[in-house]
């Protein structure tokens, strides 16, 4: 039996890994084609009227943009196959280099807001679901609603003028004060992993202030999805037959819910912490423009106006692969925690 559900899982996860390339190629294929779709090309948007002619002409044959459309879509793939997403229009600069820096303050925020979803939609569930039709569970129903329907800008403008401006009791906007951005090395480029390396206490402190508002605004935006799926979930695996016995032979009651019906109604969580990161990830560019945030959606906003389409085509690019790489992952951890989802 071990041999044979071992082998149930290895031929999942080689179908489930070869699926991800004809997936790749469609993600890629659907950004190259819009950041076409716009009249000219990314130099001409760019740097139309900033540069004579010639000096555009000669910009455009450097970056290939004088080519067919398909031989355009073969360098594209391949860069993007070799790690190199493209050197941006504006400042010249590689856009690896702004996914490692930027890129780490939007993973610390996602982190945080996931981390803030999870607890806040996980525990909020499962007392709505254990207590069901009772004050708890209709006022989580609401909160999951309001929560899941509020625009993140929104919530996130309330949350500043709260908790920012009348109680004095968060920063605002920023990922660090300026002196903890100062002084404080970058090993990692997460801000609350570099402080924690260094043994900076104030620095911690300082991090994880400026990192609330803008984690918990984003995480309870996801956290409405959470609730009503753990909330179900609960509430069916509570009529389940096993459940029931457990209570006859005199089971503690926490002990019945904890252990039984809420391990059980965690495996579909798992596959939705794994859809959600679209939503997350969209979700940031938001959050990190309302808050200021330095993380990638804000450079990607910036980008965006200053018409960088090569800039903006590589950070989307990173977006999709990104979407991907989570997928799969999800598929796996839920392959090896459920046997039913190999078959």
């Amino acid at each position: 039996m071990a041999r044979t559900g071992g082998g149930s899982l290895r031929t999942y996860l080689i179908v489930r890994i070869a699926l991800v390339v004809p997936m790749v190629l469609i993600l890629l294929t659907l950004v190259f084609i819009l950041m076409r779709v716009a009249p000219g090309d990314p130099i001409q948007a760019a740097l139309g009227g900033k540069l004579s002619p010639a000096e555009l002409a000669t910009r455009r044959h450097a970056a290939g943009y004088d080519q067919p459309m398909l031989v355009q879509y073969g360098a594209y793939l391949q860069q993007v196959f070799t790690g190199n997403f493209g050197t941006t229009v504006t400042d010249n600069r590689p856009v690896i280099d702004i996914v490692k820096t930027n890129g780490a303050a939007t993973l610390e925020l996602a982190l945080a807001a996931l981390v803030v979803a999870v607890v806040v939609g996980v525990l909020v569930g499962l007392l709505a679901g254990r207590f069901r039709d009772g004050w708890f569970d209709v006022g989580g129903r609401i909160f999951g609603i309001v929560v899941y329907a509020a625009p993140v800008f929104l919530t996130g403008l309330l949350a500043q003028l709260v908790f920012g401006k009348y109680l004095g009791w968060l920063p605002t906007s920023g990922q660090a004060s300026p002196l903890t951005q100062a002084f404080l090395p970058t090993h990692t480029n997460l801000l609350v992993v570099d402080a924690m390396i260094d043994g900076d206490g104030t620095s911690l402190v300082d991090v994880l202030k400026h990192l609330c508002l803008p984690a918990i605004t984003l995480g309870l935006l996801i956290s409405g999805v959470f609730i009503r799926l753990v909330r179900v979930n609960v509430i069916q695996t509570l009529r389940h037959d096993y459940i029931e016995a457990a209570r006859a032979r005199g089971l503690w009651e926490p002990r019945v819910v904890f252990h039984h019906a809420f391990r059980n109604a965690l495996v579909p969580v798992i596959t939705v912490m794994g859809l959600q990161a679209a939503l997350l990830l969209s979700g940031a560019v938001l959050t990190e423009e309302t808050f200021n945030w330095p993380g990638i959606g804000h450079t990607l906003i910036d980008y965006l106006n200053l018409r960088d389409y090569t800039a903006v085509q590589g950070i989307i690019t990173v977006f999709a692969l990104a979407v991907v790489a989570i997928s799969l992952l999800i598929d796996i951890v839920n392959a090896w925690v459920d046997p039913r989802m190999r078959y």
